[in-house]
């Protein structure tokens, strides 16, 4: 059985794809997702389900929801995948697939054909690794700091796998392809510097020097308004390069 959680949360079973459409089973399979092979209290359960609203026999209610959630995942064909243990319960995986590791493993892959200087090969695991993203992680199942610090370490890792793969087209001379992509990235990510510099250095040589700058002054007044900073020092220094027309940054690096 298959587990994805880098979207709205669904289990992939031999015969078909389940949603579960309870709210507070979905936050409780989503919890034991985020800490797949650990141990999670019966307590920790509990304020990923109810914060600060507990209810008067929340262990009782916790209880019926491991039984509800228990039996989705046999009828989607996953077997005894909750495990109980003294202080609550585990989602055990064994020869189940998380999209999540799935994910970490491509990058992971990706960055080590870097190192070898194979940056097609690198190319193509980072796309391999975004393609498994079909929305944000966990989707609307973050209601505690369990699925919201693990939604929020898998988005951290997304940029930088987007930003790897970037990285891979301006080494391969492929800077056209990415300007749209980057555009939208700014728009999306406004204080993500190095989507900046991307980009700049992607119009660049794209002999497009004058939107280059002025991407480079957006960059200075957002930060600016948004934080009182001046842009970082590589940022700075592409500016000042382009100003100058440095050889540099004006062709696919070796």
């Amino acid at each position: 059985m298959r587990y994805e959680l880098l979207g709205l949360i669904r289990v992939v079973g031999p015969e078909d794809t389940s949603y579960i459409t309870a709210h507070k089973a979905e936050v409780l399979l989503a919890t034991l997702l985020a800490r797949a092979g650990q141990v999670v209290s019966a307590d920790q359960l509990i304020n990923e389900l109810w914060g600060d609203r507990t209810p008067r026999r929340a262990h009782a209610a916790l209880h019926v929801y491991v039984s509800q959630l228990r039996k989705f995942l046999r009828d989607a064909g996953g077997g005894q995948s909750i495990v109980t243990r003294p202080l609550g319960y585990l989602l055990r995986l064994g020869s189940d697939e998380l999209d999540s590791l799935d994910f970490q493993r491509l990058m992971d892959d990706g960055r080590q054909q870097v190192r070898l200087g194979r940056h097609e090969q690198a190319l193509e695991r980072f796309e391999s690794a975004l393609a498994l993203w079909r929305g944000p992680a966990f989707d609307d199942a973050r209601d505690g700091p369990i699925v919201n610090t693990c939604a929020t370490w898998l988005e951290e890792t997304r940029l930088q796998c987007l930003e790897l793969l970037i990285e891979e087209y301006l080494t391969l001379g492929r800077h056209r392809d990415i300007v749209g992509q980057l555009y939208a990235l700014i728009s999306d990510h406004p204080l993500r510097e190095t989507f900046y510099r991307h980009l700049m250095l992607a119009l660049y040589r794209s002999e497009r020097q004058a939107e280059a700058l002025m991407v480079y002054r957006a960059a200075c007044g957002r930060l600016s308004e948004e934080l009182g900073l001046a842009p970082c020092r590589p940022l700075r220094d592409l500016h000042q390069a382009i100003l100058s027309g440095d050889d540099q940054f004006s062709e696919r690096p070796s």
